[in-house]
């Protein structure tokens, strides 16, 4: 009788509701999205934000090219043959010789020196030529869902969401197929940890360059970068320049293209 009973009670009685599961299809997006709302709402995701979340689509082209990073596995010289080096390079010296005080001005606040933050600008863009056209909100939103690194995708997504409460983007917003946005490709968590109103008009906007260099700067500095000390391999500011992008080659063509434009 007792084990009935305890059957009966524990059949009875309500059952925790568990997160919804990522994916690898979009089939289940739209439960888990109910239920992330719930976690971006404890997070402090405010009403814009949610309504963002609501609007957002399964990007299919973000997955494709999720699972297709070829660039990356390049040798060292065709990955800056392929990401146009020579040509960063010498526009880069073009761009700090036609306004060096406003290069010398954020190297004088944040110590990182112009052609570092001018080969960033050169290789996330093009100098801002061209920054994406996939829905940033969307992107980051499903592979924040998606199983292969929704981890690591899950704070970014929350920090789009807060961006769009605070105006500096809106489901509108476009930037590449991983959700990066703005001259230099901020991933949203980033942006909005790090993000910095250079121009005084009480917005960052990652779509404006001054915005964006300074905000570029100021991740770095807050990455651990030394005024005054070298950034090639083995020297101190290296390591902060393997902040900006897991991968070596890219890290490695920053290092080398920014002394190419200081020299």
């Amino acid at each position: 009788m007792l084990r009935i009973l305890t059957l009966t009670l524990a059949l009875s009685a309500p059952t925790l509701s568990l997160a919804a599961p990522c994916g690898n299809t979009s089939a289940g997006f739209e439960a888990w999205k109910a239920d992330f709302a719930k976690q971006a709402k404890k997070s402090g995701v405010k009403k814009k934000g949610l309504q963002a979340l609501a609007q957002t689509q399964y990007a299919t082209g973000t997955i494709a090219a999720d699972r297709n990073q070829k660039s990356f596995k390049y040798s060292l010289d065709k990955f800056m043959r392929v990401r146009g080096a020579d040509t960063i390079v010498a526009q880069g010296r073009k761009r700090k010789a036609r306004n060096p005080e406003f290069y010398a001005a954020l190297e004088r606040q944040y110590g990182v020196p112009a052609g570092v933050l001018i080969a960033i600008h050169g290789m996330e863009t093009g100098f801002g030529g061209f920054m994406g056209d996939s829905q940033v909100v969307s992107a980051i939103t499903t592979l924040a869902y998606d199983c292969r690194r929704s981890e690591f995708f899950i704070p970014h997504a929350i920090g789009a969401l807060k961006l769009v409460d605070q105006g500096s983007i809106t489901m509108a917003t476009k930037g590449a197929k991983h959700g990066e946005l703005g001259h230099t490709q901020f991933l949203p968590g980033n942006a909005l940890t790090y993000g910095v109103d250079a121009t005084g008009d009480r917005r960052v906007d990652f779509y404006n360059m001054t915005d964006a260099l300074a905000s570029t700067a100021n991740f770095l500095r807050k990455k651990g970068w030394k005024p005054g000390r070298g950034y090639q391999p083995g020297q101190p500011n290296f390591k902060v320049i393997q902040q900006w992008n897991a991968a070596s080659v890219y890290q490695q063509s920053i290092a080398i293209m920014a002394a190419r434009i200081d020299g």
